[in-house]
């Protein structure tokens, strides 16, 4: 795994930085998740939740960082990845402007890192503290040491680069081996067991355990340090794999066998107590402070290595504001295109929040922003499974229940450890992705979900024909067709379509062009369906809309009736309409309709309109007649269903019988059983049955009950049509809007 120091060829023939291998990444990589965290605060995990409860912790944290180094593997093979490590991955997934707010956050935490690794290195030396006191006279501050360390490590850095970096992180992490190793060979301190490991014992009054995972936590989350280098390797497609994985995997079972290790060799109440308890089980004391400093030294090392990758990537996007800014920080110096004005500027934030000292607040939020980091990770992964895109083939592939769970875990943690900063963070990435969106123009987040819900739509539309039949007759709901060429000059067929379809039925409408399919017709109906769709999400319905060129009316409904249904499920209804204006043509097109509908087994609806526009949609009247028997439950479930809008939310409905003399009675059993069984559902009193003989006028009855109704639901059977034609939707003219329903399937409610 050598590494050139000169700038090579990639695989793909691209130019590669430096041409690391892969040891950069896993040196990066593991001496950040070996950090100050495991040396200071792991022996008061232990002490605080006991060995189970640190084996735990391990493995909550790795459900989170092992989903993510799996992504990152998977999505590093996917394509060639360039400078930017992270936000490159991010951003080249997701798009540049959900990448850029990502990146934003990514390149702070990265920047501010370097100074909290510093801060932890000068508590390396807080055993000299008396001795500077009684020679010196200092009392003991963290900044003399921080403060020099920041600007020695940043002036390397900017004189001599990655290479120097690379080479120090060599020596640092020897060091940093050693320390664990002399520490393993370690026995137990005064007052330990020493023999079996103290699986469950803890300190009186212990820190909560999710405290405790919110201040351990950080250790495990350095796996993705050496991504950022991937600008300057010379095959980042196989190192950033085996070099982010390799490293999680070790730092794993490094971190149980240091719980294991701390359980059996100190009791509880030492490891809470004694912030550098490692030192006393060591077999060389001063090893651990030593290590530590390596530990700090390194990681800060690997952050101020990746942080300025990153902005300088963010420059070359242009996802700042300032024009000026972008240049600066994107330009690189010599053959590695080394980013020093971005090492400058990562250098001046570093020495900002170093000066500051206590960063504790700014860490919490750091925190945060790494959680959303691995979310989006996990999350990229995830939805390209679902995507299924064909420009998406991985060699090298993780499971999208692993990536889904990394990506739940991180949301789950977030509040779990500060709900606050987890809101905040939150709440920052929206608005820095808001500002980039006005900047930039455009809207990632419209296209990201749409490969994904694009197989979701697929997946069920298959599995619902599939159980096509095999579902009960009561479960039946409308799926709804409408083929119209006047939707642009009449609102209500379109309105009263989304009613039915708002929320128990399915609607697909179509908008007829008549006229033969060629370039021009086609880029009108592309227009005209911009349009469609305008119109759709203003009026806030949930019907699909499409067009449809075809040379006539009849052909048109031909097709239509013979498309799947846009959900999966068959088509099963037809709504036809026309205006009391109207002329005998447009109702002959309806009857037409109808016609063909019978032949497929398809229920027909019509509705007849006019300027009453359902007026106050508070009372649908539905008369039922001795030729209803087969339409009658499709007349209510659909009163039923319209009555479910909003828009109908007050409305009454009733039901008028009329039946022959002799029938009364028992058609007046047969439906009060119904009510009573609950397959009817009305009560009582909106039901009236009306004796009829030949005598009776039935237009004139109906006119009388329902002159006023906001809409009346009359059925028609195939044969009425055959023999009433025009005359069948004409009569009733004194009513005002009018639903004629016919019935050609088998409807139970039950």
């Amino acid at each position: 795994m050598a590494e050139a120091t000169s700038r090579t060829q990639g695989t793909n023939g691209a130019t590669a930085g430096h041409g690391f291998g892969t040891s950069p990444v896993f040196l990066a990589s593991i001496s950040t998740i070996l950090g100050a965290i495991m040396f200071l605060r792991f022996g008061y995990a232990v002490g605080n939740v006991g060995f189970l409860g640190a084996l735990l912790i391990i493995l909550i944290g790795h459900l989170v960082t092992v989903p993510t180094a799996l992504a990152i593997a998977e999505i590093a093979t996917n394509r060639r990845v360039e400078g930017g490590g992270e936000y490159f991955i991010i951003s080249r997934s997701f798009g540049r402007t959900i990448g850029g707010a990502i990146g934003i956050s990514l390149y702070l935490s990265q920047a501010i890192s370097v100074a909290f690794y510093l801060i932890a290195l000068a508590e390396a030396f807080r055993p000299l503290a008396p001795w500077l006191q009684a020679n010196l006279g200092l009392g003991f501050d963290p900044r003399l040491i921080s403060i020099p360390a920041t600007v020695v490590l940043s002036y390397f850095v900017l004189t001599r680069g990655a290479n120097l970096g690379v080479k120090a992180l060599w020596a640092v992490v020897a060091v940093l081996g050693l320390s664990l190793v002399l520490f393993s060979l370690g026995g137990p301190v005064e007052g330990s067991a020493g023999e079996v490991p103290t699986l469950l014992e803890r300190v009186e009054d212990p820190d909560s355990f999710i405290l405790v995972f919110a201040i351990v936590f950080p250790a495990f989350t350095g796996m993705t340090a050496g991504v950022g280098l991937s600008g300057d390797l010379a095959n980042p497609r196989r190192s950033i794999p085996l070099g982010v994985i390799s490293a999680t995997l070790v730092g794993m079972l490094v971190y149980v066998w240091i719980a294991y290790k701390l359980a059996v060799s100190a009791p509880a109440g030492l490891l809470d107590e004694d912030a550098l308890i490692m030192s006393r089980i060591a077999l060389w004391g001063p090893i651990i402070p030593i290590g530590l400093a390596s530990a700090a030294l390194s990681s800060a090392i690997g952050s101020i290595l990746v942080a300025p990758r990153t902005l300088q990537a963010l420059g070359s996007d242009r996802i700042a504001p300032i024009a000026r800014f972008n240049h600066f920080v994107s330009r690189g110096e010599g053959e590695a295109n080394e980013p020093r004005n971005a090492t400058l500027v990562t250098a001046v934030v570093a020495l900002v929040m170093v000066a500051l000292g206590n960063v504790d607040i700014v860490a919490r939020i750091i925190s945060m922003f790494f959680m959303v980091t691995y979310g989006a990770l996990c999350t990229i992964s995830a939805l390209e499974h679902f995507a299924a895109r064909p420009s998406y083939r991985p060699t090298f592939r993780s499971k999208w229940y692993l990536s889904l769970l990394g990506s739940v875990m991180c949301l789950f943690l977030m509040f779990q450890m500060d709900p606050f900063y987890a809101l905040f963070a939150i709440i920052v990435m929206i608005v820095i992705y808001r500002t980039i969106r006005s900047a930039r123009g455009g809207d990632d987040l419209a296209s990201l979900f749409k490969g994904a819900m694009s197989q979701a739509t697929r997946y069920s539309q298959v599995k619902l024909q599939a159980s096509a039949g095999r579902g009960r007759a009561e479960e039946w709901r409308p799926s709804i067709i409408m083929v119209n060429g006047r939707t642009f000059t009449r609102s209500a067929p379109l309105q009263f379509f989304g009613w039915l379809c708002y929320r128990y039925g399915f609607g697909a409408y179509l908008h007829h062009i008549l006229g033969n399919l060629n370039h021009e017709n086609y880029r009108k109906s592309r227009k005209v369906l911009r349009k469609l769709i305008s119109l759709i999400t203003a009026r806030r319905s949930s019907i699909y809309v499409d067009t449809m060129i075809s040379p006539s009316m009849r052909s048109a409904l031909a097709q239509a009736l013979q498309l799947p249904g846009v959900t999966g499920v068959e088509n099963n209804t037809i709504l036809f309409e026309f205006s009391v204006k109207d002329t005998d043509e447009v109702i002959e097109e309806a009857i037409e309709g109808c016609t063909m509908a019978n032949a497929v087994s398809m229920n027909s609806l019509v509705l007849r309109h006019g300027e009453h526009f359902f007026g106050n949609r508070t009372n649908v009247h539905i008369w039922l007649t001795w030729h209803d028997y087969n339409n009658a439950n499709l007349m209510i479930l659909l009163s039923y269903i319209l009555a479910g809008h909003p828009d109908w939310h007050h409305a009454e409905i009733r039901i008028f019988a009329a039946f022959p003399v002799a029938d009364v009675e028992k058609q007046r059993e047969r439906l009060n059983e119904m009510i009573s069984s609950g397959r009817l559902p009305i009560s009582k009193k909106n039901l009236r049955i009306i004796p009829t003989d030949a005598d009776i006028d039935f237009d004139r009855l109906v006119a009388s009950r329902s002159a006023s109704a906001d809409l009346v639901i009359l059925g028609f059977t195939e044969q009425r049509l055959h023999e009433k034609r025009i005359d069948l939707f004409r009569r009733h003219d004194s009513l005002q809007d009018v639903l004629f329903v016919s019935a050609q399937q088998s409807i139970l409610i039950e």
